[in-house]
C-alpha cells in the first residue's frame, strides 16, 4: 500500500505542476494579452507585457515536459488493471508532446517580429500586426491538433481508473465523459463556424475539468489504495 500511495502521489504532483503550467499558457495569458480581431492591439499587449508572454513560453515548456512524465508514472500504478489500456493510455498522451513543444516556435517567431530587428523595417507596422495574428492562429491550429490526443488519452486512464478499485471510480467515469468532450470540441471547431461563440464549449469541458482535477488532488492528498488480491476481485 505505501508503494502504491507514494506512486500515486508523485503522479498527484506532477499532474499538479502540469495543470497549473497549462492554465496558465493557454488560459491565462492569452485572456491577458490576445484580441485576435484587433492585431494592433494585441502586437502592443505582446510587447508591453513581453516578460508576460515569455513565461507563458517557460510555462508550456513545463506543462509538456510533465505530461511526457505523468502517463509513464500512472503506467507504473495502474498497468496492472489492464495493460493493453495501460500502453493506450501512455501512447495516446506522448504523442501529443512533439505536436505540442513544435507549436511553442510559433511564440518564439512572435517574439523575433516584435523585437524590432533592423531587417524587420521593410515590413510595415500593420504587416507586422498581420503576422503576429497569423502566428498566433497558427499555434491555436496546432493547440487543436494537440487537444485531439489530451482527449483520447483521458479514455484509457479513466477506464483504468474505474476499473482499478484502487482510486475513486467516478473519477474515472468523469475522465471517460472528458474524452468525448474533447472529441466534440474539436469537431465542434473545425467544422461549425462560430462553434465557440456558441457558449456550449463552456460546458462540455466541466467532465474533464471535475475528473483531471479531482483526481489530481486526490492522488496528491490521499495517495492510491494497494491493488485487490485475486480474492477480493
Amino acid at each position: 500500500m505505501t508503494s502504491n500511495r507514494k506512486t500515486a502521489r508523485l503522479a498527484g504532483v506532477v499532474y499538479l505542476i502540469l495543470i497549473i503550467s497549462g492554465m496558465f499558457s493557454l488560459l491565462y495569458v492569452p485572456l491577458e494579452l490576445i484580441v485576435y480581431d484587433d492585431p494592433a492591439t494585441t502586437t502592443q499587449n505582446i510587447t508591453d507585457g513581453i516578460l508576460l508572454f515569455r513565461w507563458s513560453i517557460i510555462a508550456g515548456l513545463i506543462c509538456y515536459s510533465t505530461f511526457l512524465v505523468l502517463p509513464l508514472i500512472l503506467y507504473k500504478l495502474l498497468a496492472h488493471v489492464d495493460k493493453t489500456q495501460a500502453v493506450l493510455m501512455v501512447a495516446f498522451a506522448l504523442i501529443s508532446i512533439p505536436v505540442s513543444l513544435y507549436n511553442i516556435s510559433h511564440k518564439f517567431d512572435i517574439l523575433t517580429l516584435i523585437s524590432g530587428a533592423e531587417y524587420l523595417k521593410v515590413f510595415s507596422p500593420e504587416q507586422l500586426q498581420t503576422q503576429v495574428i497569423l502566428l498566433l492562429d497558427s499555434y491555436d491550429n496546432g493547440i487543436m491538433i494537440a487537444q485531439v490526443f489530451w482527449g483520447l488519452w483521458l479514455f484509457p486512464f479513466g477506464y483504468l481508473v474505474y476499473k482499478s478499485k484502487i482510486l475513486p471510480r467516478f473519477f474515472g467515469i468523469f475522465l471517460m465523459i472528458g474524452c468525448i468532450g474533447y472529441i466534440i470540441e474539436f469537431i465542434g471547431g473545425f467544422m461549425i463556424d462560430g462553434y465557440y461563440d456558441m457558449g456550449v464549449s463552456t460546458y462540455i469541458g466541466i467532465p474533464s475539468a471535475i475528473g483531471e482535477i479531482g483526481i489530481c488532488l486526490w492522488m496528491l492528498i490521499a495517495g492510491a489504495k494497494n491493488a485487490p488480491t485475486s480474492n477480493e476481485v
